[in-house]
């Protein structure tokens, strides 16, 4: 029989294969077993209450019984075809009843993905070459999307800081960065650019910072008065924020929209979606040889990825679904502000109910030069002692997810409740 390892035998392997002995993604000193609707066990069989549910795609929750039946039933026809399949034509229907900008869906297997081709479609649609992004905002592992992400060094606008090794200084040139909420700061690089940009491209919720009132609106009519095309980002607001996403959401609908993490329903799966007319680039036989843009994907549409996140989206259509985890994850937001209102710590609760996190500052955050000025040894603090107390979370945001129960809220606020007394 064999031995189970402990979770620090797997780190230690991890350590001799893995650069940093993880994945890139998140902490690589916790090493995940298993996972059932809202919890998580690690390889030490520590139970946790799950807010970081896969960075986002796991709205339900883990191993959701109808999602893993849609999933077996598929698996036995095939895993994957490198070619249309029934179940992502399904799926490319239900995207395009859903959000209002899209007419047609082209898949891919990651959000990095997706945002790499929407701005690429902007400049082949065009005919422009800079894109517009805002400072912190995330638009994945592209050398233009690695551009004033996560700055250290803050520089005047528009210049772009690049945020890894290995891009090419010549980019930069290419990329416009905005604080976001700002539209002035907008309006005076479309004066100066406007005929040189093909996109602005936006979270429209920003990590965590909503938009104000009136800046989307503002956005699209600076856009659609510049002939620039407008990119929502939506891989982690799609189907979150509503069924429709942010676009439906706030009321203010984009040229492009990429989605990702939920369609997929726990699976690699992310589309690109937008008007016949722009989605025509991507078909051979109506684009000329200068705008046709080439898109081939090994799994792309994968017929298991799809089957999952057709389940997926079903579910969420049934009554009630968004109400409830809106209400769920005002549940948790109340209990949070509690807890650290008793403790008399100063913070700030940012963002939607279904998308928040909590930053130790003064005041609301516009933008991401405002989310830096928070207390970072109180975050780090505040995180690690949720982890002791058995709530996992990303650094930066808090996950609700619709299989969250009274007992999952109330281990929650016990930990908050142990983390607000460590950092009084």
């Amino acid at each position: 029989m064999q031995r189970t390892r402990t979770q620090n035998e797997w780190i230690d392997r991890a350590v001799e294969v893995l650069p940093a002995g993880g994945f890139g993604n998140f902490d690589p000193n916790i090493v995940i077993r298993d996972g059932e609707g809202s919890r998580v066990r690690d390889e030490n069989g520590r139970e946790y209450v799950d807010y970081l549910i896969g960075s986002g795609p796991m709205l339900l929750g883990h191993s959701h019984p109808e999602v893993l039946e849609a999933v077996l039933e598929q698996l036995p026809k095939g895993q994957t075809f490198f070619a249309s399949n029934a179940a992502g034509i399904e799926l490319a229907e239900e995207i395009v009843r859903a959000v209002p900008c899209v007419e047609q869906v082209r898949f891919l297997s990651s959000g990095s993905e997706a945002d790499m081709y929407a701005m690429r479609l902007a400049r082949a649609v065009t005919g422009r070459s800079r894109i517009l992004k805002f400072e912190g905002g995330y638009h994945g592992m592209s050398a233009e999307a690695q551009m004033s992400l996560a700055p250290t060094r803050l520089v005047n606008f528009p210049e772009a800081v690049p945020d890894s090794a290995g891009i090419p200084d010549s980019l930069r040139a290419e990329m416009l960065v905005a604080p976001f909420n700002d539209i002035e700061s907008v309006r005076s690089m479309v004066a100066e650019y406007g005929g040189e940009i093909a996109a602005v491209i936006v979270e429209p919720l920003q990590r965590i910072v909503p938009p104000l009132p009136g800046f989307l609106e503002a956005l699209r009519e600076e856009c659609t008065k510049a002939g620039i095309l407008l990119i929502f980002d939506e891989i982690v607001t799609g189907f979150r924020l509503a069924y429709g996403g942010a676009q439906e959401f706030y009321g203010v609908v984009p040229d492009i929209c990429t989605l990702g993490k939920i369609i997929g329903g726990g699976f690699p799966l992310a589309a690109i979606g937008a008007s016949k007319d722009i989605m025509k680039l991507f078909d051979r036989s109506q684009a000329n040889e200068t705008r046709w843009l080439m898109q081939v994907g090994t799994l792309s549409g994968n017929p298991v990825a799809a089957a999952a996140g057709l389940k997926t989206l079903e579910i969420l259509r049934r009554n009630g679904q968004y109400d409830r985890l809106r209400q769920i994850g005002a549940a948790v937001q109340d209990r949070i502000a509690a807890r650290l209102g008793t403790a008399g710590v100063t913070h700030q609760t940012v963002g939607d109910a279904t998308l928040f996190d909590v930053v130790f500052i003064d005041r609301p955050p516009r933008n991401y030069r405002d989310v830096l000025k928070a207390d970072a040894n109180r975050t780090s603090a505040f995180n690690a002692v949720l982890r002791k107390n058995s709530v996992l979370r990303p650094p930066g945001k808090f996950y609700p997810s619709l299989s969250l129960t009274e007992s999952d809220l109330q281990l929650t606020e016990d930990g908050v409740a142990a983390a607000a007394e460590a950092i009084t």
